[in-house]
């Protein structure tokens, strides 16, 4: 069965220390995951219990659970570290092209209506001046918890900060150069 990036993500996560699914949830929200990996809530708990079939992760219970439902508590086994090894290994991960849904935006946009154009710029100006805030502030907070600078959160959240300024310098050109845009000449 193959292993999903949900999957991938948890196995990391728990060969940290264990935990359980509600604890991994929170661990997820605590470092922003949900901003750089697709994985829900609810998708934990399907990994979780996916993981533990394919024997990469074990169970136990949580003994500090007193007075609420019993808890499994997981930690990933040897196999597991080898299969994130062997996952981490593959091509895929440095031969893919996103597909951003602004960009399909942008070549339709020739079709909307009277503007549009400049009010969806706008609207995704505002939407990455905001983001950049969000990811200046976690890459302060990633810095302080680390302790320096050379760690894959640290380049992580600098790249998507680079992405986001270059996007806005984009942007504002494009705004400047609205008044000219025409249709293809053929």
């Amino acid at each position: 069965m193959a292993l999903s990036t949900p999957d991938l993500v948890l196995l990391s996560l728990l060969s940290e220390r264990p935990m359980h699914g509600y604890e991994a949830n929170a661990e997820l929200e605590r470092r922003h995951v949900r901003d750089w990996a697709g994985i829900s809530r609810p998708q934990v708990y399907y990994s979780l219990d996916k993981l533990a079939r394919l024997r990469l992760i074990r169970s136990t219970a949580d003994d500090a659970s007193s007075g609420g439902p019993e808890r499994r508590v997981f930690t990933t086994t040897a196999a597991g570290v080898a299969a994130l090894a062997d996952a981490l290994e593959a091509e895929r991960w440095t031969n893919r092209r996103d597909q951003p849904p602004f960009l399909t935006w942008m070549a339709l946009s020739w079709r909307a209506r009277p503007g549009v154009v400049e009010r969806q710029l706008r609207r995704r100006r505002e939407f990455l001046e905001a983001a950049l805030a969000r990811e200046q502030t976690t890459l302060r907070a990633i810095r302080r918890e680390v302790g320096h600078q050379f760690h894959e959160a640290v380049w992580m959240v600098s790249l998507t900060i680079q992405q986001f300024r270059v996007e806005l310098r984009w942007l504002r050109k494009v705004a400047a150069e609205l008044a000219r845009r025409a249709p293809a000449r053929k």
